[in-house]
């Protein structure tokens, strides 16, 4: 069996992109081909196959749908941070979850987590609502619901264990909140403790399927994921999920991310740093 190639031919790269963005909605540019040999080969040479061309026509079988899964862990950035660009937290903590608790609304706080990555976010959001419980002296008059959700079933497993290593841990997380919310395990693994995991529900989703069946939301992040969509997508993204934001909820974006088109759904809010945006 002959090697992967090196270098890609521009009609297979072609095959390849269109495949990627009917699956999960990610646009390579056309400078990327680096990246997807990179990524590839090793997934090329492991399955025996010559080309991207190959590699498309066997993921599009139904029983290679692992094989469909590992190729789209591998062109996703999973890049994920404690706490990251920290105001949306530090908003979160001292003006939306007061806000939310002074409501004569009854049911839970709800909070979604998409583009989840191995749960840094979605932990990150509970640490804070366990630091505002405990400044109301352990008691909430709403509990708080958090879902993460991620196209990826590896990042997902991973995610659910709550546990990370050195590095992981070293990327955001200060001693203190590493003291209080984390025990030591073996092999130099942090655990989360049960009290902040257990608030985390995590569920497989595409973010180009419907949503319907996550209810609706007092709070979503959707950070860091609209950067590798087309515009389309992107405008028909950020209205479904106005469609499931509760009158006046919030969305909170990436920090290089704006509403792209949808201006008229939403309210900008200033943090201070920040910006997050109020559904109209």
């Amino acid at each position: 069996m002959p090697a992967a190639k090196s270098s890609l031919d521009p009609k297979e790269f072609e095959y390849f992109r269109h495949f990627l963005r009917d699956a999960c909605g990610i646009t390579l540019a056309e400078n990327k081909q680096y990246l997807v040999t990179t990524r590839i080969r090793r997934i090329l040479t492991d399955n025996q196959l010559d080309c991207l061309v190959d590699l498309v026509d066997r993921m599009r079988q139904v029983r290679y749908s692992k094989l469909r899964e590992q190729v789209i862990d591998a062109m996703t950035t999973n890049e994920t941070f404690w706490f990251r660009d920290i105001y949306p937290y530090e908003y979160l903590k001292s003006t939306l979850l007061p806000e939310l608790q002074d409501q004569r609304a009854t049911g839970p706080i709800r909070i979604w987590s998409s583009a989840c990555s191995s749960g840094q976010e979605p932990y990150s959001q509970s640490m804070i609502v366990e630091e505002f419980k405990r400044s109301k002296m352990g008691a909430l008059k709403r509990p708080v619901e958090i879902v993460a959700t991620d196209l990826s079933t590896t990042m997902l497993e991973r995610a659910r264990r709550a546990e990370y290593d050195k590095m992981a841990i070293l990327r955001g997380l200060s001693t203190q909140r590493l003291g209080q919310f984390f025990d030591a395990s073996p092999n130099e693994m942090w655990k989360l403790k049960p009290g902040v995991s257990d608030r985390v529900q995590f569920k497989p989703m595409n973010l180009m399927d419907p949503y319907t069946s996550l209810g609706k939301f007092d709070i979503i992040f959707c950070r860091n994921v609209l950067i590798y969509f087309s515009a389309e997508l992107k405008q028909d993204i950020l209205r479904r999920m106005h469609g499931l934001l509760k009158p006046e909820g919030m969305l909170v974006l990436g920090s290089s991310e704006g509403l792209a088109g949808v201006s008229e759904l939403f309210d900008m809010v200033h943090c201070n740093p920040g910006i997050m945006y109020r559904a109209r």
